[in-house]
């Protein structure tokens, strides 16, 4: 509060002091009584001064407009856009969010206490604010291994930083139930910070949810049906419904909003790439989505896409257009297709008609998160897979707009007692491979992901990172693997053993060096690749895929150690 200029603002608001700006005579959206009020808001020195009758300063005609407090991501991992964090913060407060909570696991698993040091720095005065929750599973769990470990020592010296406002997602979900000492530790850690433990829980319910709430973790994201919604807010967690590339599930969570449980929810897009962040947008996607679902009041939506997440990670004075409060807002024309005229950051304006007004950012290149993509050599001989025949193969099931996945026991053609992929049946192979270490790699097979012909690789790979590829030919999957570790990691489409598109993403393998407009422009590109391969029009095979070796959601997933039972919580063979 200390830094707040309050007799400046006292002077302004009484009429003394010419305010910085004003927006006349727009309908302000007041977030402690749901309605609008068509008046004069002035600025000052950052915050909000007064809303009533101003005049003075830089004056904005405001008029049959609507202004709304900058919307909040509540769980972002700003890796997933596929922009460094100054690109990201450029591109989504183009479309009105202001503030983001960052959990920077991604790059944390590639290059541990590094990649939180280079976040830290590189997200300082952006027209987003970042605020952090540092990661508490890097890796994601024991299964598996990135190019880092961040124990609960490691992870310690972060805690106090400003911007740190507690531990991040608790994937590990198994370690809390059994009170492993390390994840302990790491909740140890998060206590008596501004904002509690925030949690990862799919599909957890009864005395297991008891068990993880009642160790101190707060939040979850991982919801996918109403019911575990409810059961979830019922046992005090407030509950953040996620839209992202991939994981779409806010409208199956909508039904079971309240007008009284409202206010222990807010939004997170969690994994969104640019091309969908610039195409349909984040925070304001998800409020234009819920209010054409008919189901919720619009101040309702409002406050989930702002206040109701300010209270509960303690961003002070954030998240409502009131006096004391920062002047983060967004100017709209409508209340439906939630596309802001302008936008301002603590009373600067950084955006107007959907473009940043913010120089593009120059990347800093640390060399720990440069040329990290260093794979072993392999070739069409050693991703061979190989059964008894008559033996039913473990194949994992995709489905659509989820991340969990099903455990299929399925009978695929054999050549030679060598395992074929069924593009017929939507049957791929699926290889991943130690992108850190030399080392042979893992071969799996994956139902649903669309790739009939080709193949397709990519680097980001959730969490570890390694290096993840799948096709119906050998020789594709061959082709664009090598390519994507040839450009230092990053995405590739590849058909009769020619590359077909590729998006570069040096920074961390996870990141592109572009503009996010390149970087969606690049993307965009893909789809229409992609549709010539057969898949299936609007569908993001990539981000999918980057999901599939992550052995912290059920049910069957393949890491560089080997096919998963999540549920089991063991590697398994690839036969049942």
């Amino acid at each position: 509060m200390s830094s707040i200029p309050v007799e400046s603002l006292i002077r302004t608001a009484l009429g003394e002091t010419e305010p910085d700006l004003v927006v006349k005579g727009a309908r302000v959206y007041d977030s402690f009584q749901g309605g609008f009020r068509a008046e004069d808001l002035a600025v000052k020195d950052g915050y909000v001064a007064g809303i009533g009758s101003y005049e003075g300063g830089v004056e904005v005609d405001g008029r049959d407009q609507y202004l709304l407090p900058g919307f909040i991501d509540c769980h972002v991992h700003m890796e997933s856009s596929l922009c460094s964090p100054g690109e990201f913060s450029r591109m989504v407060n183009a479309a009105g969010t202001t503030t983001v909570v960052c959990d920077p696991h991604e790059i944390a698993n590639v290059a541990g206490a590094s990649g939180l040091v280079y976040f830290l720095k590189c997200t300082e005065e952006l027209p987003t604010d970042v605020y952090f929750m540092m990661p508490s599973c890097v890796p994601a769990s024991p299964i598996e291994k990135g190019g880092a470990e961040l124990p609960a020592a490691a992870l310690e010296p972060f805690m106090n930083h400003p911007r740190v406002l507690g531990l991040g997602e608790m994937m590990n979900y198994p370690g809390v139930l059994s009170r492993d000492p390390e994840v302990m530790a790491k909740l140890g850690l998060g206590r008596g910070r501004p904002a509690p433990p925030d949690g990862h829980a799919p599909g957890l319910m009864g005395r297991s949810l008891n068990a993880y709430a009642a160790s101190g973790i707060a939040t979850d994201h991982e919801s996918t049906e109403a019911g575990e919604l409810s059961e979830k807010l019922s046992a005090g967690l407030f509950m953040l419904l996620r839209e992202g590339s991939a994981a779409k599930n806010l409208l199956n969570l909508l039904p079971a909003v309240t007008h009284f449980n409202s206010r222990f929810c807010g939004f997170a897009t969690d994994d969104r790439n640019a091309l969908d962040l610039i195409r349909e947008g984040g925070i304001n996607h998800m409020v234009r989505t819920a209010l054409a679902s008919g189901t919720m009041p619009l101040p309702e939506i409002l406050n989930m896409a702002s206040l109701n997440g300010a209270l509960h990670y303690r961003i002070p004075r954030t998240g409502a257009l009131a006096p004391g409060w920062k002047a983060d807002m967004a100017l709209y024309r409508d209340l439906w297709s939630f596309r802001p005229s302008r936008v301002w950051k603590a009373g600067a304006e950084t955006a107007r008609e959907g473009s940043s007004l913010v120089p593009e950012t120059v990347l800093q290149r640390d060399p720990a998160l440069f040329d990290t993509v260093r794979p072993g050599a392999y070739g069409e001989s050693d991703i061979r897979a190989r059964a008894p025949d008559g033996a039913k193969v473990l194949v994992i099931g995709v489905r659509e707009r989820e991340l969990v996945t099903d455990r299929l026991a399925m009978d695929l053609p054999r050549r030679a007692g060598e395992i074929l992929a069924d593009p017929e049946l939507d049957v791929a192979k699926f290889v991943v491979s130690d992108r850190y270490r030399q080392a042979k790699p893992a071969v799996g097979f994956i139902r649903g992901m669309g790739v009939r012909r080709g193949a397709i690789a990519t680097t980001v790979s959730h969490d570890s990172h390694n290096l993840a590829s799948c096709g119906a030919s050998d020789r594709d999957i061959i082709c664009a693997a090598r390519r994507s570790a040839e450009l230092g990691g990053g995405l590739v489409a590849a058909l009769d053993g020619r590359i077909l598109c590729e998006l570069p993403l040096p920074l961390g393998g996870l990141m592109s060096d572009l503009s996010y407009q390149e970087t969606a422009q690049r993307l965009a590109q893909f789809a229409d690749t992609l549709a010539a391969m057969g898949l299936k029009p609007g569908s993001d095979p990539f981000m999918t895929l980057s999901f599939m070796s992550l052995p912290v959601i059920p049910s069957l997933k393949l890491t560089a150690k080997g096919l998963v039972d999540v549920d089991a919580f063991a590697v398994v063979p690839l036969t049942a």
